[in-house]
């Protein structure tokens, strides 16, 4: 019997909902965007994104009835951006707009969240700044004091839409409790979040790990929505969904997304600790680890100043590669990951033609990938297995061919990926098989392998040596960052 799973993705700038099969196949889909303004990078909604979630379900069935029986939809997940909190009352209604990830104005209670894991809580997670839940949760207790006396429940994104489908909103999973201070490693919420920090331990959530069962469909909205009552299963944050759509689940499997910015998550059997903060590490539902960590570089600097024409580009550089020219296509100033420098700054070789240097920032994003991964090995002390790769990066071939040169591994590129699609994979996690990874290996698929080859293998090496001189000549990279 064909069975079919619900994901829902709310995101900064829209929502999506998908409907998927056992086999990963989807059945129907719909979306819902909102306008991205300064006041919405700041806050946001919450009911407006209930509003459009109902709205993309009740167009999913009704496209989806006419070829399917819904009433073999047997379970739902969702999945939100890292960071963003709302304060619930005591009837959980919505006291404030969503706090969204992107808010700066809590910059400088993140100093005060982070000097206190330091000193309180020294093995646990300490990265917390201006994006971190717990330090939003700290900024609007000091602006708001009227609106904290009347607080019951601080919640994050991912959990608003659980608790509208199901009723409870007293829950929360372990990659988005990750940065409002929870202790992943320990289980529990750290004393010094409400000894030392002016936050109620009442306010704060039961954290469960993804993928499990925490309620259903609520009546009203079953009979509403014409759909059964379906479980509603926890759901973790946007960037781990993404990985789970990847397929990229089993230990050694490590998947790079390349959009704005390259962003590297996997998987680990340890925990990884990293002393200068570069990575941090979500909890596996099935106990395993899934660090991550997201550079500055990536694909920005295509919108920047190659966004024309880019199909020719990628054909001349076909023939380009290797260019063995050293280029870092750094818009911004500063990096964050594989290395930290406030002063690093992109740098390109002079005297080359548009298309050589296309191909050559090409390969300086490469290059700071295999550095990522280099990193990660040293830190973990467990080999990478497989590298998995999304955004729109992995539609270039040319990239594909360079990426896998010069990281000397295969580069599997994923099928159907989106945050929307690990939701309904975590879903079916928990309500039709009997593991995510289980899950993921049934409804995951790969478009295409491409494989490295021994002559531009060497000739990478080659380049990618040149390119740690540069960055070395520059300050911005030593040695000590692939030994510590």
């Amino acid at each position: 019997m064909e069975v079919f799973f619900l994901g829902i993705d709310v995101g900064t700038q829209g929502v999506r909902v998908v409907l998927m099969n056992q086999d990963g196949q989807v059945k129907a889909a719909a979306e819902k965007r909102f306008e991205l303004t300064a006041v919405s990078r700041e806050e946001q909604s919450p009911e407006l994104w209930w509003e459009s979630c109902l709205s993309c379900l009740n167009d999913i069935v009704i496209s989806a009835g006419k070829n399917i029986d819904t009433k073999n939809v047997l379970s739902v997940s969702v999945t939100s951006t890292s960071g963003t909190v709302i304060p619930l009352d005591r009837e959980n209604n919505v006291l404030h707009n969503a706090l969204m990830y992107s808010d700066i104005r809590s910059e400088a209670e993140g100093e005060i969240c982070k000097k206190a894991a330091l000193q309180f809580n020294p093995e646990g997670y300490a990265g917390f700044n201006a994006s971190s839940g717990l330090s939003k949760i700290v900024w609007f207790v000091k602006n708001f004091p009227d609106k904290a006396m009347q607080l019951a429940t601080w919640v994050h994104a991912t959990d608003f839409i659980i608790g509208k489908l199901c009723g409870n909103f007293r829950i929360t999973d372990y990659t988005n409790a990750l940065k409002s201070g929870f202790d992943v490693s320990r289980g529990l919420w750290p004393p010094y979040i409400h000894e030392h920090l002016p936050v109620k331990k009442a306010w704060l959530q039961e954290v469960v790990p993804s993928g499990t069962v925490i309620g259903t469909l609520l009546p009203e909205l079953a009979e509403k929505l014409r759909l059964p009552a379906l479980k509603v299963v926890s759901g973790m944050t946007d960037g781990c969904a993404s990985q789970v759509a990847s397929g990229a689940v089993n230990p050694g499997d490590w998947n790079t997304t390349i959009g704005t910015t390259l962003v590297v998550k996997g998987v680990t059997v340890k925990e990884i600790n990293d002393p200068l903060g570069r990575l941090y590490s979500h909890r596996h539902p099935e106990g395993y680890w899934m660090p991550g960590g997201a550079s500055n570089t990536g694909a920005d600097w295509i919108t920047a100043g190659f966004s024309e024409n880019l199909a020719e580009l990628n054909e001349a550089a076909a023939q380009l590669i290797p260019t063995l020219e050293s280029a870092y296509p750094l818009v911004q100033q500063g990096e964050r990951f594989p290395f930290i420098s406030n002063e690093a700054r992109g740098f390109a070789p002079g005297g080359i033609s548009r298309e050589t240097l296309f191909a050559a920032n090409m390969e300086g994003v490469a290059y700071i990938e295999r550095i990522a991964y280099e990193l990660i090995e040293t830190l973990s002390k467990e080999k990478v297995r497989a590298i998995f790769t999304a955004g729109g990066a992995s539609n270039s071939d040319t990239w594909l061919t360079i990426r896998a040169n010069v990281l000397n591994k295969p580069v599997y590129k994923c099928g159907q990926i989106s945050g929307a699609a690990g939701a309904a994979i975590l879903a079916a996690s928990a309500t039709h098989y009997q593991t995510l990874r289980e899950a993921a290996k049934a409804m995951t698929h790969m478009e295409k392998v491409v494989k490295p080859a021994a002559g531009l293998v060497e000739k990478y090496e080659i380049g990618y040596q040149n390119f740690l001189k540069e960055l070395r000549k520059r300050n911005y990279f030593q040695e000590s960052v692939l030994t510590q």
